[in-house]
This record gives C-alpha cells, sequence and structure tokens, in this order.
C-alpha cells in the first residue's frame, strides 16, 4: 500500500468509529408513529374524520412546536380522561358536529403549554381561553348541562365565550338543568346594557322634544287625538315624567322648543288651521301665542329644526304639501320672521341640521326626490343648494350621527331598504343597508359611550342597534314592542338615561337604559 494512502485510509476508519460510538438518535431521526387509519397527519396537524374515538396514537409535540388537531364530523360521545396526553404543545382544537355530551374533567392533563408559555390549568389544551391566538370548536354538540359539567362552565366563563367569540354561529347547545347553574363564573362577564320599560303615558304622540329651561328638564309631546301639545315636567324625586302644561293644537304634527336669549318658545305645526309659536310668560305662568306662520307657505308641516348660525338662532318647517315650501326663519327682537324660501313643491318628509367640516348644512329628505343638500353661505346668510345624497327616493326621515370623527347619515324609507351612509369629503358612501318594510323612523342616540339605532316600523318590533366601531357598522341589538312609533328621543335625566318612544296607535312608551351586572 503506497505510503500516501494511510492518512486518507486511517481517517476513514476513525469516522466509522465515531459513528458508531454515537447514540441511536444522533445516526438517523427518528421514525414518527404511524398515522391513525381515520386520519390524515402532516408534521404539525392532525386530520380525523369518522372516528368512534380519539385515536390513541396521535404524534407526540416534540415532532413539532406547535400542533393542532381537527377532530370534526366523527362519532364521539364522550372524551375522556388524558385523551391529548403528551400533546403540550397543542394550539387548537377543533371538535364540532359530533355527538359530545360530556367532558371528563382529567381531559386535559395539568402543566401544558400553549402558544410557548405555561397554562395554569387543568385545561390546558383549551387555551384559547386565556390566548385568542389558540382557537378551539365545540359548536355541533349536544352537551348534558347538569352539575357534572359545572366545572367547565366556572373555567373562565366556557360558554360566555363562545356566544361572544362565534356571534355569527349557534353557540354550544346545551339542555339546560334549572338547579345547576348557581355559582358565579371565575371570570365574569362584562356588564350587559339593556332597554327596560320605566314608563307607560297613557296617550298617544308623534313626535317628542326634551329641552332644559330654568334647569329643569320638560319634553314637549304633540298629541293630535288629544288636540293638543303636552309639556312634561321632570320630578326628580319620583324619578318620572309629570304634566306640567298643555298648549291647545287641534291637529299638532310637531311641538318644537327653543330657548334662546334665556326666553323658552314652542313652535306649534299643525296640519290644519295655520301653525303658531308660543312664548312661555314668567309674569303669568303659562304659555302665550306671539305670533302665526304665514300658513301660505307652511300648508302641511311635517318636521321642525332648530338650530344656531354665528350666534342666530334659526328654525326651518319641512312642508310636505305639493304647494307649500320648506322654509326658515329667524329670531330677531320682536319674534321669527321669514327669512328664506328653500325647496318648494317637493312634498318634503324631513330635515336636519348637520355640521360638516365647520360648514352648516341641511339635508332634506323629500317624497319626490333624492335628499337635497343645503350648504350655508356667510356671503349671503342663506342656504344654497350643493347636491343630492345619492339616488334614494321616498326617504322618510334623515338623522344623523358621529362615530370618531366620521359623520354618519341615516335615511329611513317606508318601502324598500333603508340606508346608513358616511361622509367623505364631499359626498356620502353607503356603508351599510337595513330591511325596514313600514318604517317612519330611523332614529341614533348615544347613551354614555354607545351609539344606538332605533328602526321602527307600522308592521313588526322596533330594533335597536348597536354601533361596532371595528365593523363602521350596526349590529341588533334588541327588540322592543312599540305600535307604530313616530319619533325616539334619547333623554339624559339625571343619573337615568331615558328613551322616549311615541306611538301613532297606542300608550307613549319610556324606557330606562340599564347596565346589568352579570356577575352578581
Amino acid at each position: 500500500m503506497p505510503r500516501e494512502q494511510l492518512p486518507a485510509r486511517l481517517l476513514l476508519l476513525l469516522l466509522a468509529m465515531a459513528w458508531l460510538w454515537l447514540p441511536a438518535e444522533g445516526r438517523r431521526p427518528p421514525r414518527p408513529p404511524p398515522c391513525p387509519p381515520s386520519c390524515s397527519c402532516t408534521r404539525d396537524t392532525a386530520f380525523c374524520v369518522d372516528s368512534k374515538a380519539v385515536p390513541k396514537n396521535l404524534p407526540p409535540e416534540r415532532w413539532g412546536q406547535r400542533w393542532g388537531h381537527l377532530l370534526n364530523s366523527n362519532k364521539f360521545t364522550l372524551i375522556g380522561d388524558n385523551a391529548f396526553a403528551g400533546l403540550s404543545h397543542l394550539q387548537y382544537l377543533f371538535i364540532e358536529n359530533n355527538d359530545i355530551q360530556a367532558l371528563s374533567k382529567a381531559t386535559f392533563p395539568p402543566g401544558g403549554h400553549c402558544g410557548g408559555g405555561p397554562v395554569p390549568s387543568s385545561l390546558s389544551g383549551m387555551c384559547h381561553l386565556h390566548d385568542p391566538s389558540c382557537p378551539q370548536d365545540l359548536r355541533g354538540n349536544s352537551l348534558a348541562c347538569d352539575c357534572k359539567i359545572k366545572w367547565l362552565v366556572e373555567w373562565k366563563g366556557f360558554f360566555i365565550n363562545m356566544s361572544v367569540t362565534h356571534r355569527h354561529l349557534p353557540p354550544v347547545s346545551c339542555h339546560l338543568s334549572p338547579h345547576c347553574w348557581v355559582f358565579r363564573p371565575s371570570l365574569p362577564p362584562l356588564p350587559a346594557p339593556d332597554f327596560v320599560m320605566h314608563q307607560v303615558l297613557p296617550f298617544q304622540a308623534v313626535s317628542a322634544e326634551p329641552f332644559t329651561y330654568a334647569s329643569d328638564l320638560y319634553v314637549a309631546l304633540a298629541q293630535p287625538s288629544a288636540s293638543s301639545c303636552s309639556i312634561l315636567k321632570w320630578d326628580y324625586v319620583e324619578r318620572k315624567l309629570r304634566d306640567f302644561d298643555r298648549i291647545p293644537a287641534h291637529s299638532a304634527v310637531h311641538c318644537k322648543p327653543i330657548v334662546a336669549q334665556e326666553q323658552l318658545y314652542v313652535v306649534v305645526a299643525q296640519l290644519f288651521g295655520g301653525s303658531y309659536i308660543y312664548r312661555w310668560d314668567t309674569a303669568v305662568d303659562k304659555f302665550i301665542k306671539i305670533q302665526d306662520i304665514d300658513s301660505q307657505k307652511i300648508r302641511k308641516p311635517n318636521d321642525i329644526e332648530a338650530f344656531q348660525i354665528e350666534g342666530d338662532w334659526y328654525f326651518v318647517i319641512a312642508d310636505s304639501s305639493k304647494a307649500g315650501s320648506t322654509s326658515l326663519y329667524r329670531l330677531n327682537q320682536n319674534g321669527f320672521y321669514s327669512h328664506q324660501a328653500l325647496h318648494a313643491w317637493h312634498r318634503d318628509t324631513d330635515v336636519e341640521y348637520v355640521e360638516n367640516d365647520g360648514k352648516p348644512r341641511l339635508i332634506i329628505s323629500s317624497s319626490s326626490q333624492a335628499p337635497v343638500i343645503y350648504q350655508w353661505s356667510r356671503a349671503q346668510k342663506q342656504f344654497v343648494p350643493q347636491g343630492e345624497v345619492g339616488e334614494m327616493l321616498d326617504v322618510q326621515m334623515v338623522k344623523h350621527f358621529r362615530a370618531k370623527r366620521e359623520q354618519f347619515l341615516c335615511l329611513s324609507r317606508y318601502i324598500g331598504d333603508s340606508k346608513v351612509v358616511r361622509w367623505e369629503g364631499q359626498r356620502f358612501v353607503e356603508v351599510q343597508t337595513l330591511p325596514s318594510r313600514g318604517s317612519m323612523v330611523m332614529q341614533p342616540f348615544a347613551v354614555g359611550q354607545r351609539q344606538y339605532l332605533a328602526l321602527g316600523s307600522d308592521f313588526s318590533f322596533t330594533h335597536v342597534y348597536l354601533w361596532e366601531e371595528e365593523k363602521q357598522k350596526f349590529a341588533k341589538f334588541q327588540e322592543l314592542s312599540v305600535q307604530a312609533p313616530r319619533a325616539f328621543r334619547a333623554v339624559p335625566a339625571a343619573d337615568v338615561q331615558l328613551l322616549l318612544a311615541p306611538s301613532f296607535k297606542a300608550n307613549t312608551l319610556v324606557y330606562r337604559h340599564v347596565v346589568v351586572d352579570l356577575s352578581l
């Protein structure tokens, strides 16, 4: 053998001996256990279908740092003790659409890990309740909700989490035992808001306008069937609305209070017999009629809005007749006088005052054309036409609200769908459609930090929606039984938040906004 070949042969011999000295796991990668026949396994996932039980030889966690199991649409009736033993890196688990009726308390062993961190619970596999990145799903099973499963509900409010996380799908169904659920979850749910009946006013009404005068809270209601504008006063002791005064109004459709220059005025709009303006006389403690409104311009009034521009008080009346004209009035020392004819012969249904980008605007809805936008001209001291809101016809009511820094309009329709649109610079863009057959009123209102929307109907329940900021949409919140509502008004009465619901066919209802602490 040539001498120059010895070092190479010696090197090969040394390498071979080193290989023999290595432990078995160092020579070749270990073989994973075989995947169960009813499953399909990858490096980090096992997908099992049509199994009668949880397979016993699922790959352990050491073959992957992130494991998931999909055990959907199988035939499980029970998940027993230590069913997922050894899978300390289990990060998601889906067991939906089985026939699971019970879970063992030892289903998930203690000391597991979730998302790389320890989980201080015997339910380490259900770690999604601690970490939103680790989901699980038990929908489609019929768990027997008796005292045997009490531990599961006590642990981090399991069912509460299911109903919130998967709001768009039905939650876990349960055969409820009424004597079992007398306990407090370890993590109480957030306080839940609700509207409850507070007071029934035994009369019909078509409008409600809250106002504050001389530090007291009042509400003005138009009552055409009683031929009056009723003024109610808030009783801070009894915490109820009580009769205060009445203004004669044979066919009142709107009673608009205006507190300007320390004076209280009430604009009384009537369908027949003309419209008038009253003022509260402190010398005699009664309302005195101070002027008539031109009956040639205002023939069939439908809505009134009052506002201030550059320190001056105005009110505008929407007229719904073919021969009338929506008109603007301005306050001077002697009363209100006609300032501008805005929108003639268009059968206007509603008017809303809005300030966008610091610019005063009026939006007038009509039964003959799409809602029209008018913008205030400081040079002319008048409103000038600016455009239309989309192509929606037959809009019954137009109301606005703000969410964060954005401006929205709610457009209600009696026939067809109602719309929510958002102001984007020079135009409104549709963001949501709401079914609203028979709707005469669609009123946004805020209670604290919550933004609501009440959508009334002549044919069904009133639907209250709650604004979801992340989705920029309203979600159904509650149903209220109000017959033929014509308005909704939020009234902050000291420590009580009220919602007034005047009815055209039944009693006027007063709801109270409450926040229920479900942890008690």
